[in-house]
């Protein structure tokens, strides 16, 4: 695993501001119930599926800096999902403001 250099990172953020959502706690946190969240469900919006992954990346943050090669390859494939719905969200939102 590669080091991060936090300084740096944070510096970057600086001018992100984050808005808390609140989250509803799941039953159960096995690791199939955590694989059923990260598929998309195709009746759920692009937002709430980005929703998701956020708060699936959360639960991985620890594990990781616990120095979990699992949890830290999950964490980047949730960070790719969520790259790719930002984008998607963003499209959706461009669209709704054009009509």
């Amino acid at each position: 695993m590669e080091a991060v250099d936090i300084q740096a990172v944070e510096s970057k953020l600086s001018d992100v501001t984050v808005t808390p959502i609140p989250i509803i706690p799941k039953p159960s946190t096995s690791s199939q119930s955590q694989q059923q969240t990260s598929k998309q469900e195709p009746g759920q919006s692009k937002y709430a599926q980005l929703l998701s992954v956020i708060e699936e990346m959360g639960r991985e943050v620890r594990p990781t800096y616990a120095g979990s090669r699992s949890s830290a390859e999950r964490l980047k494939r949730n960070i790719v999902s969520a790259r790719i719905l930002v984008r998607e969200c963003l499209i959706e939102t461009e669209k709704s403001a054009r009509q």
